[in-house]
């Protein structure tokens, strides 16, 4: 029996008491006006999470899951987008001796034969790379941009 297998059976089992949860807090959210509501709302969020059997592990690599999702898809979209992109970036070189690429949604600042760059995609810092062949295509593009 798969995860997700398993969490529509222990749903059906327990409809009822997600039911009611839901319930009692669409009516605090609804008639409780202070903060008193959220902390209410908390508690019968745990109190269910208790319930269901999820324990902090289980929240933890939920999150870490996702997390890892987002950065992979994020690095995914950077790449595409220095293929896409290269005709549009700027080269640029700085004073301190590091060299700074531009492109409408990429960043990258590195240094002369150096095998790391920091690479930013829409505003989001998605840190210190390694070089491969896609990033040094990037470079070379954009430095015959100048």
């Amino acid at each position: 029996m798969s995860q997700l297998e398993m969490w529509f059976e222990f749903i059906k089992q327990n409809w009822l008491v997600f039911l009611i949860a839901l319930i009692v807090l669409l009516a605090i959210v609804s008639f409780v006006k202070t903060m008193i509501k959220w902390a209410l709302v908390v508690v019968i969020v745990a109190a269910v999470a208790v319930y269901s059997g999820i324990t902090w592990d289980d929240v933890n690599n939920v999150v870490t899951t996702v997390k890892d999702e987002t950065v992979l898809k994020l690095k995914d979209q950077a790449m595409n987008s220095m293929m896409e992109e290269a005709k549009k970036a700027t080269f640029k070189s700085n004073e301190d001796g590091t060299y700074t690429i531009k492109s409408p949604n990429l960043e990258l600042t590195g240094t002369p034969n150096s095998d790391k760059v920091k690479l930013s995609f829409n505003g989001v810092s998605l840190g210190e790379w390694s070089m491969n062949d896609t990033i040094r295509d990037f470079v070379k593009e954009a430095k015959q941009n100048k």
